[in-house]
This record gives structure tokens, C-alpha cells and sequence, in this order.
């Protein structure tokens, strides 16, 4: 069959209704770009740069609160130290490859000044995983420019997954990984919210992987799992979770750990050399960068809470489905080729393990 959303294969994570794009874009004001990077001469280009975009693009002058977790701490994620210290979000997030973080951190704060942004200081958050195997990593490719041209890409509705942006030369569980996508609806008696995750995936042993609960990387690894992709570097993943519900910032760092539910769900085990790396925003409360005497917020109960929870892990394991699903194979750097997930194998091994729950009737 051709590249699919792990809902196109019959697979409903959770209870939990998603959005109308089910991705992280159904949170009202957040846009997705993704600037694809890709040759073959004079050096091998397999990379990119995506950029989530809160609040239509007015994050620089509304502030959001956010918080972040480190399940393994082998990566980067610029400008945390300033989330963990003051909880709030003030830039857009880019995604790219680990050489790749300081220029697209660059080119953010040229973009901020430029618009008149940026009064003093910024500290823009830019993530990344290693895209190495594919990617002539060493040649630098990404530029201000790729930068500039996702932040510019940024919009609402469907968002592109698997070989795009920043994850065009990224791989998971041994298959063709990247980006992936999904959202979640909650409602709580202090209100309904949206609730979405973006994924860039890149870690991973394929033996490890499940899918709704199904050990299909342990049947894959019986013909696909060589010795020498068992030796593969176990790759990182980087999380964003938004929400448009008024959450404070302590409340965003207990949705971003619980991303690591969604991870463990899948398959990932925050391996040494890993770098799982997850930020969440809430957008319900307004902190202008100009800010009045005193701020008046609001705050979903902690007692609410349960089924946020709920939503984060049931969208970052379907994004990291989605993001295999959707990858295509690729070669890149010294001729290496990725394979895609084999979504017919998928299928059949979904059936084989539960037949009454086969693509077509609910799994």
C-alpha cells in the first residue's frame, strides 16, 4: 500500500477524540513550516529545519507559559534554562539536525530584530536529533535563509509528515522515521481544549517497536533486524505538546513528562546515547511582552488534570506511528539506504494478533 497516518491502517490509540487535522495545528493559533533540504551534489543533503509557530505568529509579543522535561539528556534544546527559570515561551521552536541548532537559533533572533521584536535579548528555542547516517551532517547545509523559509511556511490545518523539515534524514525503530503529528480533545468541567503533539523521531531499536500495544517490531526484526542495524545508535526524539487550555507552568512540565508515556508506548527507552527532549505550552492565559502592573490568569484545577495526561500520551505515541507511516525509504550519505515500515507487513501482523480488531473494524 502506499504512505498512510496510523489511523489509514485501522489504529485508534486511545478513547479520546482528535481534532479536525489531528495534528498540532487543531490547538487554535499554531502553525507548522517545514523548509526540506535535499541533493546530492556537491555534498549530500538529506536535512531541514521546522518551525512550530504559536499564537499565529504573535508569541513574540504574547508570551505563553511552557515547561519542559529531559527524559535522556544526550541533545540539545536551546533556551531552556530560561523556561525552567521564568515558565514562559517567547519564541517560536525550531527543529533541525544537531549542527544545524546554532544557525536556526540565529536566524531567530535576526528574524525578532528585524520585526522589532526583540527590545533587549530573546533566547529562542531550537531543537534537534542527528540525522547523520543520511545526511552529509558535517557540510552544514541548513542556512538563515531554510530558516526564514519554514518560519514563512508556517500555517494552520494538515501538516506534512515523515521525510520533510527537520526530519527528512531521520530514522526510528530501524525504518524511515521524522515527522509526526497528532491531537487530542478534552474536555473537563472547567472547560473543552485541544490538546496536540509534533514529534521528530530518530531513535529507536527496531525489536523494541509496538503499535497499539502489538510487538510488530519484534515480528519485522525476524526478517528485516540485520546484526548490523541492531548496532545503530539508539537516535533521539524531540517532543512539542500545545494546548490552548490555561495551564501554569508547573502544569506544562507535568504534560511534558508525560510525553515519556507516549514514547515508552512505542517502544523508546531514553537509551544512553538519546536525546528525548520535550517541551509543552499552554496558550490559555495572555502575558504580554509589555506587561501590565499584574497579570490576571487563569488555571485549570490540578484535579482536571487526569485526562490532559491522557491526551499527551495517546497524541505523542500516534504522532510517532504517524511519522513512521508516512516516511518514505531513503539513500543518502555514502550510498546508506533507510527502509520505510512496511505497511502491508504492518496490516498483517496487526491482523494476525488481533483478528476481530483487523483495519476496517476499529483496532
Amino acid at each position: 500500500m502506499g504512505r498512510a497516518r496510523a489511523s489509514d491502517l485501522g489504529i485508534t490509540i486511545g478513547q479520546l477524540p482528535t481534532g479536525p487535522a489531528n495534528a498540532i495545528t487543531d490547538v487554535p493559533g499554531v502553525r507548522v513550516g517545514h523548509r526540506t533540504l535535499i541533493a546530492d551534489r556537491p555534498r549530500t543533503v538529506r536535512t531541514g529545519v521546522t518551525m512550530i509557530v504559536p499564537r499565529d505568529g504573535d508569541i513574540w509579543r504574547d508570551f505563553a507559559f511552557a515547561g519542559v522535561h529531559a527524559f535522556n539528556g544526550c541533545g540539545e534544546m536551546t533556551g531552556v534554562a530560561w523556561i525552567q527559570e521564568a515558565g514562559m515561551l517567547e519564541t517560536p521552536i525550531g527543529i533541525t539536525n544537531t549542527h544545524a541548532v546554532g544557525v536556526v537559533r540565529d536566524a531567530l533572533v535576526e528574524y525578532g530584530v528585524a520585526h522589532g521584536y526583540v527590545p533587549h535579548f530573546t533566547l529562542p528555542v531550537v531543537a534537534e536529533t542527528y540525522d547523520g547516517l543520511l545526511n552529509d551532517i558535517n557540510a552544514q547545509s541548513v542556512t538563515r535563509d531554510d530558516a526564514r523559509s519554514a518560519l514563512r511556511a508556517a500555517a494552520p490545518g494538515a501538516v506534512a509528515e515523515g521525510n520533510v523539515g527537520g526530519g527528512t534524514g531521520m530514522r526510528c525503530h530501524g525504518f524511515k522515521g521524522g515527522i509526526g503529528t497528532s491531537s487530542r480533545m478534552v474536555r473537563v468541567p472547567s472547560g473543552a481544549y485541544a490538546v496536540g503533539a509534533l514529534v521528530q523521531a530518530n531513535y529507536g531499536w527496531m525489536r523494541q517497536l509496538r503499535i497499539d500495544g502489538v510487538p510488530v517490531g519484534r515480528e519485522l526484526a525476524r526478517t528485516w533486524d540485520a546484526p548490523e542495524r541492531r548496532a545503530e545508535p539508539a537516535g533521539s526524539i524531540i517532543v512539542i505538546v500545545a494546548t490552548d487550555a490555561p495551564l501554569l507552568p508547573g502544569q506544562c512540565t507535568r504534560l511534558a513528562q508525560r510525553a515519556t508515556v507516549g514514547l515508552s508506548r512505542a517502544g523508546g527507552l531514553g537509551h544512553n546515547s538519546s536525546g528525548d527532549l520535550f517541551l509543552a505550552f499552554a496558550t490559555g492565559n495572555h502575558l504580554p511582552a509589555e506587561a501590565p502592573a499584574v497579570h490576571e490568569l487563569r488555571m485549570v484545577p490540578q484535579a482536571h488534570l487526569n485526562v490532559f495526561f491522557e491526551a499527551v500520551a495517546d497524541a505523542v505515541e500516534e504522532s510517532i506511528l504517524n511519522a513512521l507511516c508516512a516516511a518514505e525509504t531513503m539513500t543518502g550519505f555514502r550510498g546508506a539506504t533507510v527502509p520505510a515500515l512496511p505497511l502491508d507487513e504492518v496490516r498483517a501482523i496487526l491482523t494476525r494478533y488481533r483478528p476481530a480488531a483487523a483495519p476496517g473494524g476499529g483496532a
